[in-house]
């Protein structure tokens, strides 16, 4: 399962329920990019959270 390499969010599970209560499995997934971050001075490709570029947890790589 895909996450974010910087918070750890993943996909979460829950139901889904229609009016008439009816019940169906589904799943929150995040909005994740595959961007380049700067690690330890070199850029590498990374799999982050729009939460964690936004918030500047991320350096990017130009």
């Amino acid at each position: 399962m895909a996450k974010c390499e910087i918070c750890g969010k993943s996909a979460h599970s829950g139901m889904s329920v229609s009016h008439s209560h009816i019940r169906n499995k589904r799943q929150w997934k995040p909005n994740l990019q595959t961007v380049r971050v700067v690690v330890d001075g070199t850029p590498k490709k990374v799999t982050a959270c729009t939460r964690c570029l936004r918030s500047g947890k991320v350096q990017r790589a130009n």
